[in-house]
């Protein structure tokens, strides 16, 4: 098996773990049981979400090892595939046809994404000023998103996807590194370790919050701004090409606006559920904080 190959049935694997986890995460959202962090720790469902985040993390982990950023992360849209019809059987009901249609268009915009996106196993790196820079520049941007209305779920679901993507920015550094032989104990790698700790559990405290009005949209948000930051840090930072000339930037073109089309689908949903399915009271009434669910 090639180094693409293996990437990609890596990808697999770790979407099925995210989907459930996040089906997990949003039907918790919905009831009101995790208003805090302190109400998070206690819970043990919660703690089942994390273990599955956990085990999708590390696989993700070991796909960054062997394909490129701008390869791995569009990947993650097959989580949308796998949570839509999940989170609609927890709630017993049918996954109705504008979230099948936006989901697919979600999935086949990133699919676009992802036919320049292939090229060869990682080799470049981020220095340590380098993961530093991608680290505050982030963190800028995820406050920046999530100050104001603390109920919009789906700027939350933004920051998370940016948390993300740098978790796996930084992640890939620290695979590369060790593969080579390296020290693993170097000052470099050690520190980027503890920033991919911090941007992987913020990312998913930050999609627990956006969770609270629905699954879809706030999940196809999370893999769309997800895969194109991950794709800047990637062409910017890491010498990586799309592939094709023109003919990719075309193709890559086309793929963002059918998938930010397919993300105004499942918004649309996901109003027409707050409706019909409104969150109980207590969810309303929750403290605002940002590490609240």
């Amino acid at each position: 098996m090639n180094a693409t190959a293996l990437a990609v049935a890596l990808c697999l694997a770790s979407a099925v773990a995210y989907a459930a986890a996040a089906v997990a995460q949003e039907r918790l959202a919905r009831r009101a049981v995790a208003r805090s962090a302190a109400a998070l720790l206690g819970n043990g469902a919660w703690w089942w979400s994390a273990g599955l985040n956990a085990a999708a993390a590390l696989l993700h982990a070991a796909a960054l090892r062997y394909g490129p950023l701008t390869l791995v992360q569009p990947l993650g849209a097959l989580t949308l595939v796998a949570a839509v019809p999940l989170g609609a059987r927890g709630a017993g009901r049918r996954v109705a046809a504008t979230e099948w249609r936006g989901t697919l268009a979600t999935v086949a915009g990133l699919g676009l994404l992802l036919l320049p996106a292939s090229g060869p196993a990682p080799d470049d790196t981020l220095t340590l000023a380098e993961a530093l820079a991608v680290s505050g520049a982030t963190a800028a941007v995820i406050t920046l998103l999530t100050r104001g209305d603390v109920r919009s779920g789906l700027r939350h679901a933004t920051a998370s996807g940016l948390a993300s993507a740098a978790a796996s920015a930084l992640t890939q550094t620290v695979a590369v590194a060790g593969g080579r032989g390296g020290s693993l104990l170097s000052l470099r790698v050690v520190t980027v370790a503890l920033l991919v700790v911090v941007f992987a559990v913020g990312g998913m405290l930050l999609s627990q919050r956006a969770y609270r009005g629905g699954l879809g949209a706030p999940l196809a948000v999370v893999n769309l701004s997800n895969p194109l930051a991950a794709a800047a840090i990637g062409m910017v930072l890491l010498g990586e090409r799309l592939q094709g000339g023109a003919l990719g930037v075309l193709l890559a073109t086309a793929g963002a606006l059918a998938a930010a089309r397919g993300v105004l689908l499942l918004t649309r949903t996901s109003s027409g559920d707050r409706v019909a399915d409104p969150v109980p009271a207590t969810a309303a009434a929750a403290p605002a904080g940002r590490v609240a669910a």
